[in-house]
Order: C-alpha cells, then structure tokens, then sequence
C-alpha cells in the first residue's frame, strides 16, 4: 500500500476513534498516557496538558492539546469543534487554565474572533497531523478554505494567568 493509502486508513482510524465527535474508549486511554507524558515533559514542547475545571463536578480534568505559535502568539485549537467538553469548561471557567510540559503554568485562554482564525487553523494542522481527518482539509489549502470552516472551530489565545500566577 503506498503513502497515500496507508495516510487514508490512518485518517478513517482516527475519525473511528472520535465517532460522534467524542473520544471513544481507545481515544480515552491513549489520550490519558499522552496527557502524562506532555505533563512530565516528555513529549515535544508544542504537547502539552490542559488542565481545566469541569463545569459541574469543578474536578480537575486534563487531556493532551498541541499549541499552535502564530506570530509570535501561541494558541490552543478544538479539533472535534464547539461540542466538546474541555471548550465548554474552558468558557464556564472565564479562560482560567493551566497548561502542563514538566511545569504548571496558569493561562486564561482567551477566544479568538472567528475572522482571525483561519492562518491559526492551518498553523495548527501543519503541527498537529492528527487534527487533519478531523479538520478535513490539507494544511498546505488556500487560506480562504480555512475561513469557511473558521466559524466550526474554536481557537483560544494563550495568555499568562496575572491573577493566579
């Protein structure tokens, strides 16, 4: 099987593993070692662990983010779009977060205004291959493709937390 076949499997697999845009059991499980080894550092600097209050229980939740650095800035981008938990606990919890890779840094994310996300989007699909099936575009597309869908897909600006540093 060539690059492209195996690149399809490896496409359709993924989206198996977030059916109805949720992590299934797999997704959970792999999800939950690589938020380990991005909270210790073992990971490349762009994984990392969010860690946010769950909006009803208020328990610590983590799961394993990629950050997107877009001029000079650095992002965190929803690949399943705006039905996911982590964005609403992010929203229930005004922005407050910490981000982990070997240390805890309290962050607010702030959300990015939906005309400025498509050169974010495409950063963040050339950074993070597993988004793409997802995300359904090639990160080498015009830009105007990634502002049709710009409207689906949360972004937030990482900024540093002053009040809980």
């Amino acid at each position: 099987m060539g690059h492209d076949g195996s690149a399809h499997l490896l496409h359709r697999f993924d989206r198996w593993m977030y059916r109805d845009g949720r992590p299934g059991r797999l997704a959970r499980l792999m999800n939950r070692q690589t938020a380990i080894a991005a909270s210790a550092g073992l990971s490349p600097r762009r994984l990392v662990t969010l860690e946010v209050s769950g909006r009803r229980t208020g328990r610590r939740l983590s799961l394993p983010v990629v950050v997107a650095d877009h001029e000079g800035e650095r992002y965190l981008v929803s690949m399943l779009g705006e039905d996911v938990n982590w964005v609403r606990n992010v929203r229930a919890a005004g922005g407050r977060a910490v981000l982990r890779h070997g240390r805890r840094v309290a962050v607010r994310l702030e959300e990015v205004e939906v005309g400025s996300r498509a050169p974010v989007l495409r950063r963040y699909l050339a950074l993070a291959p597993g988004a793409r099936p997802h995300l359904r575009l090639d990160r080498r597309a015009p830009l105007e493709e990634f502002e049709r869908i710009a409207d689906r897909v949360p972004v937030f600006r990482i900024l540093p937390d002053t009040e809980n540093s």
